[in-house]
This record gives structure tokens, C-alpha cells and sequence, in this order.
């Protein structure tokens, strides 16, 4: 199977929700959030990114993001995807943000990523719903 169908088998099951995209990340994945946004930096293994990014955001949503996969390019090892999610905060307020994601494949894992998104969509829900119920 290419690169270029992993990814796209991996938004067909994620939209189906039929576990999680992230299953695709290698374990020391280099995942980098460009922008500024409150999780904008670079996180050096799947378990960091999914701790400090995945976990927090979903918990924002009553309903989850679903991803409409726009387009999918691939050369060599890389494979770019664009998609545009959907989602419903925990306040009621829909969510709607559009990705880019460049992902560096490697033995059918995904090995490192850039991901550019609206940063501002992102940060108001982030700073909007509390999970902590310190607020």
C-alpha cells in the first residue's frame, strides 16, 4: 500500500469513526504546530502530542471533529493532506477550521508533521471552554 493510501484509508476511518487517525503516528513522531496558538511549538513523540494537544482539545467537544479529506498529494515519502473539520464545542458553538498537514511517512508510520490551521478558530475554543473547572 502507498503512502499517499495509508493516509487516505486512515481519514476515511476517522470520519467513519472507526478509531483514531493518530494510530498512524510513530511513537517518536516530530509533530510541529506552526502559528500562534496556545499549543504552538513542536512535540518530539506521539504521546506528548496526544497528552498536550489531542486529549485537551477533544475534551472541548460535544461532538468530535470530522474530517472532509479536500485533497491528498504525495511525493516520495511525503503525503500532504488538506481537510477541513467540523465540530461542536461543549457550549454548543460550531467549530470549523481547514488543515494542511505535511507528513513525512516512513515503513507505513507517519514520522514527522507540520500542520497549519487557523490558529485563531483554534485558540477561542481552546481559551473558551474551560476543562479544568477552575475558570
Amino acid at each position: 500500500m502507498t503512502n499517499k493510501e495509508i493516509i487516505r484509508r486512515g481519514f476515511e476511518r476517522w470520519a467513519r469513526s472507526e478509531g483514531s487517525f493518530f494510530d498512524l503516528l510513530a511513537d517518536n513522531v516530530v509533530w510541529t504546530i506552526t502559528g500562534n496558538s496556545p499549543v504552538s511549538k513542536t512535540y518530539t513523540s506521539k504521546q506528548a502530542f496526544i497528552t498536550e494537544v489531542i486529549n485537551p482539545l477533544n475534551e472541548r467537544f460535544s461532538k468530535k471533529i470530522t474530517p472532509e479529506l479536500k485533497g491528498l498529494f504525495a511525493e516520495d515519502d511525503m503525503v500532504i493532506a488538506l481537510w477541513h473539520g467540523t465540530a461542536v464545542a461543549k457550549d454548543g458553538v460550531p467549530y470549523d477550521n481547514m488543515y494542511s498537514w505535511y507528513m513525512k511517512m516512513e515503513h507505513g508510520k507517519i514520522t514527522e508533521v507540520i500542520a497549519f490551521f487557523d490558529t485563531i478558530e483554534f485558540t477561542d475554543i481552546w481559551n473558551r471552554i474551560d476543562i479544568t473547572g477552575v475558570k
